[in-house]
């Protein structure tokens, strides 16, 4: 192919990207201009991803639930790892980790806009202890991307919150 045809079927792909309404994804408008998350564990990696999301979406996070919007209640979050398969002489072969969260959110005042509500990612992953230190490795890589997720999926119920009325 040539380059004027290429340069035009690429303009052309373009165009019938832009003509069907193709965007990229985009932030979340949170109809929220600030948040406190309470109740989360000590050093929770939950909640520090939850409040860079929030960061990105350019809602304010309060120490204070007092002076915040919304808060975001943890009844909950936890890491889960247990032995999903082992062989006959007693060595691990597949795990399985869980990342868990259940919260709820209210106003400061106490109007519940979104009640208690369970998320639970679960994910298998094969092991070997000679490969030990790369399977650590793995298993956080599929602890961040399972968070994650979790927090995009609480993101989204967020965005439905309704705070007049």
């Amino acid at each position: 192919m040539n380059r004027p045809s290429r340069r035009f079927t690429l303009v052309a792909a373009a165009a019938l990207l832009a003509g069907c309404g193709f965007q990229l994804r985009q932030t979340q408008e949170l109809p929220m201009r600030s948040i406190a998350l309470v109740g989360f564990g000590r050093n929770s990696p939950l909640e520090r991803a939850l409040k860079q999301a929030l960061d990105r979406a350019g809602v304010l996070v309060r120490d204070n639930p007092a002076q915040a919007e919304v808060v975001l209640d943890s009844l909950g979050d936890a890491r889960e790892r247990s032995v999903a398969a082992s062989t006959a002489a007693g060595q691990v072969r597949e795990v399985t980790l869980r990342v868990r969260l259940r919260f709820r959110a209210a106003t400061p005042q106490g109007r519940l806009l979104l009640p208690a509500a369970d998320l639970l990612l679960t994910r298998d992953m094969s092991y070997n202890e000679t490969a030990a230190l790369a399977k650590q490795q793995e298993e956080a890589l599929l602890y961040g991307a399972m968070e994650d997720d979790i927090v995009a999926q609480v993101l989204r119920r967020l965005v439905s919150v309704k705070l007049s009325g």
